[in-house]
């Protein structure tokens, strides 16, 4: 029992360590810090408050949206106040009986703060009313009415954006948990899947991937994150994906490829991190989107394939098992691109392919966790 719980420390430690070390989570966020920003630069936050708001929680824009309003409405109560006392219609002042007052029953800073909020929202509950005594008042009613406006207009806006944030239509697409090389036609690849949990498409999707890894030049330079262009591609193509089911992406590891020099024995002792990218428009919203994800060596299964997850019953329907998205199988395959290229049979596994059990289920009832198109 204690091996167990010593050995879940372990792999937690190792993984809260790997995740401080990538620079691109799976879920897409980016693990980077900026230091040493000038506040001139930091200024410059202020002065594009737009994308700032739309940056914060939702926790700090709910504040600000009780914030602005709570805060408005006080400061224009002060004023009304204000008003009410220079024309002697408090309480306490003793208006005399033919006294003209600026706002009727406005007579506390209770009174002067209702008839703020009253006037700020519209209510108008007709006990506070104004009067066309005080020129000063018709003026300060005018500026509140204007500035309450802009303060509906901008937070609103800024929920409104947030709720359509093209970022949560990116949540319903997922990559499979591991990356996976195994043969394809004749080349060896590297491969991985992608879903859309939505059945309305993405327009015009594109995928592409860019290698990240520390390399020293010749003459010494060191690069910290350099950066190499991978090419992810289906079938049909690499441009306009036709996205309505799960798609298997893979890259052609030949002698161009940064992979073409790695090999079974060494893939996991290797540096870097792969980071995929996915970017769309949403047939929804028109929305332009990107979904990120990165693997890292570890993440990278040499000699195993992705289990088949597209069956169509016996009604013609298709089908995709989702429990099957990330599960992997192996097949033979070289333990290097160059004895995949130049030494056929020395292979790492030896199983002469993958059954589609789903075929076989058809006739059966609908297995769980299945999703019809």
């Amino acid at each position: 029992m204690m091996f167990g719980i010593r050995k879940r420390i372990q792999d937690h430690l190792v993984e809260r360590r790997i995740r401080r070390t990538r620079l691109v989570t799976k879920y897409g966020q980016c693990n980077i810090e900026f230091g040493n920003v000038k506040c001139g630069n930091q200024f410059a936050f202020l002065v594009d408050f737009w994308t700032t708001f739309m940056e914060f929680r939702w926790r700090f824009v709910l504040f600000f949206f009780t914030v602005s309003f709570t805060l408005s409405w006080f400061i224009f109560g002060l004023l009304w106040f204000w008003i009410a006392r220079s024309n002697g219609d408090l309480t306490w002042q003793n208006p005399s009986k033919g006294h003209k007052y600026c706002v009727e029953n406005v007579f506390d800073l209770i009174t002067a703060f209702l008839f703020s909020l009253e006037t700020q929202t519209s209510i108008g509950y007709g006990i506070r009313v104004i009067t066309p005594h005080c020129s000063g008042a018709v003026t300060l009613i005018i500026t509140q009415f204007l500035i309450g406006s802009i303060i509906n207009c901008f937070m609103c806006g800024i929920i409104l954006a947030k709720i359509a944030i093209p970022k949560k239509r990116a949540k319903t697409i997922t990559f499979s948990q591991t990356a996976v090389i195994c043969p394809k036609k004749d080349f060896l690849c590297l491969m991985i899947r992608v879903a859309n949990l939505r059945k309305t498409l993405m327009i015009g999707s594109q995928i592409y991937g860019k290698l990240l890894r520390t390399t020293i030049k010749p003459n010494g330079e060191t690069i910290i994150m350099d950066q190499v262009n991978i090419e992810f591609m289906v079938d049909a193509g690499k441009d306009n994906l036709f996205f309505v089911c799960p798609l298997t992406l893979y890259h052609v590891i030949d002698k161009a490829s940064p992979f073409f020099e790695m090999a079974v024995d060494t893939l996991h002792k290797q540096e870097f991190e792969l980071v995929v990218f996915l970017d769309g428009t949403a047939e929804t919203t028109s929305s332009a989107c990107q979904v990120r994800t990165s693997f890292i060596p570890q993440e990278i299964m040499w000699g195993y394939s992705f289990l088949p997850i597209i069956s169509r019953s016996k009604e013609g329907k298709y089908r995709v098992n989702f429990s099957n998205f990330s599960k992997v199988v192996p097949v033979a395959t070289a333990h290097c691109s160059y004895c995949f290229h130049n030494m056929k049979g020395h292979h790492l596994h030896s199983i002469n392919g993958i059954d589609n059990w789903e075929f076989e289920a058809n006739d059966n009832l609908e297995q769980p966790n299945m999703t019809k198109l």
